[in-house]
């Protein structure tokens, strides 16, 4: 079988290439991929090329395939996993494996595994660890958006607090507590302040920080205060380039300060903020991951000795995490759709990979086995003017407040034949 993706030669070197699929092993799974949404990771994959950590040091040799939000169905099972999988079935991946220690993953360190291609061979590690997920949905596109979600889920449990006169961590977020999302209005600020308002370890304080009121008012608009009062959260948005910023955010909490912090951009200034804000024994969550090695940034230790101040850090969820993120979406506890701000196809992957961090907006969703440009949610309007199908998109988009939805994702893939109904 015949597969297109996209593949990485070395640094910043993607081709968009077609090459025959290899007949699967009895250990192997043979899949069609339907969405794969591109995270920073990616970007800065080809950014680094070999020198990445889980980009093989042949890749000009044996080029991999980016992309690792992916999802789809599955279209023939190898004999050693007939009787857990079945042709047919939908499927979401977990691509952080840590298979015997290595950092070998879909989407970043395998000829015929990633996202960002229409059909390809899941190997048998991905089902040994029990990485490959199966996925009860009537959308595809929640099972790419359940890996970044999960990468929310896993910060949220990574936080921790400390037990007065043991060394036993009470692990998770101060339940009732103040927690803050500093540069959060962004797409992955967005999940994290979806599930704050409705995992069942809620803080009873929520600030979400940003420095662009236009993002401050989307996040506002799509989630709202009056939503996550309902759920005992007291929701409130804070432009940090205003001028006191620190002690009016401080004032939120009668000045007793954060119990969580959570850094969502790798800048210095962000990261010193959060160290400002922290209460006793409170948790700084470092989740932006920064492209340079030698980021610094400076940190209050007389507080980490006296005040119990600390730091984690997290790079991705683990699988459990992810099946948290996929059970609390079919219930429709989270939404993720807020993500989301553009759709392409795949030939859209190499420039929108490459100029990630230049293009505004959140995810960038691509679906497979289309050919589109990289299309922002807010140009359908316009190019329904003159396209049936944007026309029809745009409609459907804005009957769900302005969000990209199942049936617009249907109404995509039945126009280019992906999906008959």
């Amino acid at each position: 079988m015949k597969t297109k993706a996209v593949r990485i030669h070395g640094k910043e070197d993607l081709r968009l290439e077609e090459f025959e699929l290899p007949q699967i092993g009895e250990e192997e799974i043979l899949a069609r991929v339907v969405s794969d949404s591109i995270c920073m990771s990616s970007f800065k994959a080809a950014e680094q090329g070999a020198a990445h950590k889980r980009v093989p040091d042949d890749v000009a040799r044996n080029p991999t395939i980016i992309g690792h939000e992916f999802c789809g169905d599955i279209l023939e099972v190898g004999a050693k996993w007939r009787d857990k999988f079945k042709p047919g079935l939908k499927f979401a991946i977990q691509p952080a494996m840590n298979y015997k220690g290595s950092l070998r993953a879909p989407g970043y360190s395998y000829r015929f595994a990633g996202g960002a291609s229409t059909f390809v061979i899941i190997p048998n590690e991905v089902m040994e660890t029990g990485c490959l997920l199966p996925y009860n949905s009537d959308t595809y596109f929640y099972g790419s958006l359940a890996e970044p979600m999960s990468c929310i889920v896993g910060a949220y449990h990574a936080n921790y607090h400390t037990t007065s006169g043991s060394y036993v961590h009470d692990m998770g977020i101060r339940e009732g507590g103040n927690a803050a999302i500093l540069a959060g209005a962004g797409p992955m600020g967005l999940g994290a302040i979806d599930y704050a308002v409705h995992c069942d370890r809620k803080p009873a304080l929520l600030a979400v920080t940003d420095i662009d009121d236009a993002r401050l008012a989307r996040a506002a608009e799509v989630l709202t205060v009056e939503e996550a009062a309902k759920h005992g959260v007291r929701l409130v948005y804070f432009n940090t380039s205003l001028s006191g910023a620190k002690e009016e955010i401080l004032a939120l909490t009668n000045g007793r300060g954060y119990d969580d912090v959570f850094v969502f951009a790798p800048v210095k200034p962000v990261v010193e903020f959060g160290d400002e804000i922290l209460a006793r024994d409170g948790c700084l969550n470092f989740f932006a991951g920064p492209l340079n090695p030698g980021f610094t940034a400076e940190f209050n230790f007389y507080n980490v000795h006296y005040g119990s101040t600390h730091i984690v850090g997290t790079s991705g969820g683990n699988t459990d995490d992810m099946l948290e993120s996929i059970s609390m979406m079919s219930e429709g506890t989270l939404n993720p759709s807020a993500m989301i701000t553009h759709i392409g196809g795949l030939d859209a992957v190499i420039h929108t990979t490459l100029n990630l961090p230049k293009i505004p907006g959140g995810k960038k969703l691509i679906y497979t086995h289309i050919e589109m440009p990289l299309t922002a949610l807010t140009e359908f309007e316009e190019k329904g003017k003159t396209n049936l199908l944007f026309e029809r998109l745009d409609q459907s988009v804005k009957a769900h407040n302005n969000l990209w939805n199942a049936e617009a994702e249907k109404i995509l893939l039945k126009h280019f034949g992906v999906i008959e109904n």
